[in-house]
C-alpha cells in the first residue's frame, strides 16, 4: 500500500511542481496575467505564490513534513480560486464557464490536499516518507 500512496503523492505533486517552476520562469507573463486581474504587487505575488507551491510539492512528494505541504498547497489554491478565477464577474458566456472550471478546479484540489493534510498528519507509519508528520498527534 505504501507504493500506491507514493505513486498518490507523485501524480498530486506533479501538477504543482510544473506550476510552481512556471511561476520562476515565467514570472514576467504570469506578473501580466495576475496584474490584469488586479492582484497587488503581481510579480512579487507570481514569484511567492510560485516558491509556496514549488515548496509545498516537493514537501508531499518527497514525505518531508508532508501534512504541512499539503496544507501550504491549499494556501495556494484557495484564494487562487477567489482571486484569480472569480468567474462571477464574467459576462462572456464561454470566458465564464472557462473561469467557472478553473475556479471549481482550485477548488476541488483544495479539498484533495485538505484530506491529504489529515491522512499525513492522522495516519501513523505511512513508510516512504523522509520525515514524520510535523503535526502529528495533534489531532487524536
Amino acid at each position: 500500500m505504501e507504493w500506491l500512496v507514493l505513486v498518490g503523492r507523485l501524480l498530486f505533486a506533479a501538477l504543482f511542481v510544473g506550476s510552481g517552476a512556471g511561476h520562476l520562469t515565467q514570472s514576467q507573463m504570469m506578473a501580466g496575467y495576475a496584474q490584469s486581474k488586479g492582484v497587488p504587487w503581481a510579480r512579487a505575488s507570481v514569484l511567492g505564490t510560485g516558491v509556496l507551491i514549488l515548496v509545498g510539492a516537493l514537501m508531499v512528494l518527497l514525505g518531508v513534513w508532508a501534512d504541512l505541504g499539503a496544507l501550504l498547497l491549499v494556501v495556494f489554491l484557495v484564494p487562487t480560486a477567489v482571486l484569480m478565477h472569480g468567474f462571477w464577474n464574467v459576462t462572456d458566456p464561454q470566458s465564464k464557464q472557462m473561469e467557472q472550471t478553473q475556479f471549481l478546479k482550485d477548488l476541488a484540489l483544495a479539498g484533495a490536499a485538505l484530506m491529504l493534510f489529515a491522512f499525513f498528519a492522522t495516519t501513523p507509519d505511512l513508510g516512504l516518507t523522509l520525515t514524520d508528520p510535523l503535526f502529528d498527534g495533534l489531532f487524536e
